[in-house]
């Protein structure tokens, strides 16, 4: 009896293929006979290190060796040399379509995403919004893998459960905890303005953090040049701060430090995804999008949800890369740093 093997396609973005996660891991637990191939970008070759034995990752280099149809082709003639026996696209974009219809064509079983993208239309348009919780990302996979016959319960909790995470292998820098301490993590960026707290505001919450609580260490996130920039000053102008992805090397020893944060505050943004996937709790800030567009992290709970319920103008944007209607950005500029901090529900000192 031929060998049972399921292709993942999904290639971007961080967050979304971090969402894949916890349902590739059920189907490697419920399915443990299963050969599976996730394929994506580079980047996530990190969130597939401890998953199962019958999980392989194929890193892609769509810019590169499979750029365009030709690139693609190649791509196809990779992958169908594994010989699977079903391929699951999880992005259902121009470029796994494509490499979907060549399976196809080829007598392959196919299933693709429905990203509901109909009823994310009437959330955010800006009259008449239908406000109704969409199907997450996390059920919209699990429905393309019940397609091709592998229904899967999740039970995810951190992608380190077999250990990996010991803070001795991250930079002496980082150090260890101290009894008592609370580890707080701050990802102020986000790929677009419309998630994004005003960096004002969140140096504010920073500020309050660090005069009113003294057991605290603040740990920053940010990858970009301009960003990192931002968090060392903010580093340098308060106590016990670090820009931890300025002295932490690589996407694998910041999912390491996550691991060990009391609590993440982050946007909606991919930040928020890397921390539930290590377990880790996060209080996320919402602006122009909102989690009934089926963001949210994993496990993480709606009672950590800081964000505006007053303006009916939320949300106006599946991904909040559309200008604000109002063009005030009151949907982040009305939550006050003081809320944030409260939410964090730490100990009165």
């Amino acid at each position: 009896m031929k060998t049972e093997h399921t292709i993942i396609v999904r290639f971007s973005a961080m967050g979304d293929v971090a969402m894949t996660v916890p349902v590739v891991y059920a189907l490697a637990k419920q399915y443990p006979k299963l050969r599976i191939t996730v394929v994506s970008r580079p980047f996530a070759k990190s969130f597939f290190y401890h998953i199962a034995d019958n999980v392989k990752f194929i890193e892609v280099d769509l810019k590169g060796e499979y750029k365009g149809f030709a690139g693609l082709n190649r791509l196809y003639h990779r992958l169908s040399a594994k010989h699977p026996t079903a391929v699951a696209d999880f992005h259902n974009v121009l470029r796994t379509k494509f490499l979907r219809l060549r399976f196809a064509l080829s007598g392959y079983k196919t299933a693709s995403i429905d990203k509901h993208k109909k009823g994310k239309r009437k959330l955010c348009r800006k009259e008449n919004k239908v406000f109704v919780q969409q199907p997450t990302s996390f059920q919209n996979y699990m429905d393309v893998l019940e397609k091709l016959g592998f229904p899967v319960q999740p039970d995810f909790k951190t992608i380190f459960f077999n250990g990996g995470n010991d803070l001795t292998t991250l930079p002496n820098i980082i150090g260890g905890k101290k009894q008592g301490e609370t580890w707080i993590g701050i990802a102020p960026f986000a790929a677009h303005g419309g998630k994004m707290y005003p960096k004002e505001k969140m140096e504010e919450v920073v500020r309050l953090l660090t005069t009113q609580y003294s057991n605290l260490r603040l740990f920053f996130f940010g990858g970009g040049k301009e960003e990192k920039e931002i968090l060392n000053a903010w580093a340098t102008r308060y106590r016990n701060c670090i820009c931890a992805s300025d002295n932490v090397k690589g996407l694998q020893q910041e999912l390491i430090l996550m691991s060990h944060l009391d609590t993440m505050i982050s946007m909606d943004s991919a930040n928020m995804h890397l921390a539930s996937l290590v377990g880790t709790r996060v209080l996320s800030i919402w602006g122009a999008t909102h989690p009934y567009c089926g963001f949210l992290g994993w496990n993480q709970s709606p009672e950590d949800v800081v964000q505006n319920n007053q303006l009916n103008c939320r949300p106006c944007s599946v991904f909040g890369n559309k200008p604000c209607h109002r063009g005030d950005f009151a949907c982040m500029n009305t939550i006050e740093p003081e809320e944030i901090v409260r939410r964090l529900n730490l100990p009165q000192q």
